[in-house]
């Protein structure tokens, strides 16, 4: 596969995790303001919770694989701002797999830790990317943080792809819950 290839691909999870946050939220909210919603999502979140461990696991994987891609095979060199939201996608792919694999639903709180930085890291450098003048001694100046390697679908850069995953970690370790045992 070329990199324009999986650049599309990895813009289209984007997309699907995006759309899939922001059914979660719609729904929620809704559930709160309509008995009617309430009996349609919670169903709905009951089932997504017993898998939601795992799919956290293969969004943090994937996009842990994406940015190696990127840098290993593509030689998109890292700024300072990606290596620390790697620094937060890493750590989960690890944590979440071997907590998928132990049923262990305790590190929703260590997990939602990491992501909500990375997804702040993320906002932040997304902003640097759209607003030049941001940029602060955070970036280094032979390899700035307002360097676009990627634009897909008209917006979608590496970190905006990096806070689609992010957030989808969040809301998917929001809903995660132990399968009911008889």
């Amino acid at each position: 596969m070329t990199v324009d290839e999986v650049s599309l691909f990895l813009a289209l999870l984007a997309v699907v995790a995006e759309v899939a946050v922001v059914a979660a939220v719609v729904l929620w909210l809704g559930s709160r303001l309509s008995p009617r919603v309430a009996d349609i999502s919670g169903p709905m979140a009951e089932t997504v919770g017993t898998v939601a461990l795992p799919l956290a696991f293969v969004v943090a994987g994937i996009s842990m694989a994406g940015s190696l891609y990127f840098s290993e095979v593509a030689h998109f060199t890292p700024c300072r701002l990606c290596w620390y939201q790697r620094i937060c996608m890493y750590p989960l792919a690890l944590i979440l797999g071997v907590a998928a694999w132990r049923r262990d639903y305790n590190i929703r709180i260590y997990g939602a830790l990491l992501a909500g930085i990375g997804a702040v890291i993320s906002s932040y450098h997304i902003l640097v990317e759209r607003y030049p003048s941001l940029e602060s001694s955070v970036c280094d100046p032979t390899n700035p943080c307002t360097l676009i390697w990627v634009k897909r679908l008209g917006y979608l850069t590496i970190p905006t792809m990096a806070l689609s995953g992010f957030a989808l970690i969040l809301t998917l370790l929001a809903l995660a819950r132990p399968a009911f045992e008889e």
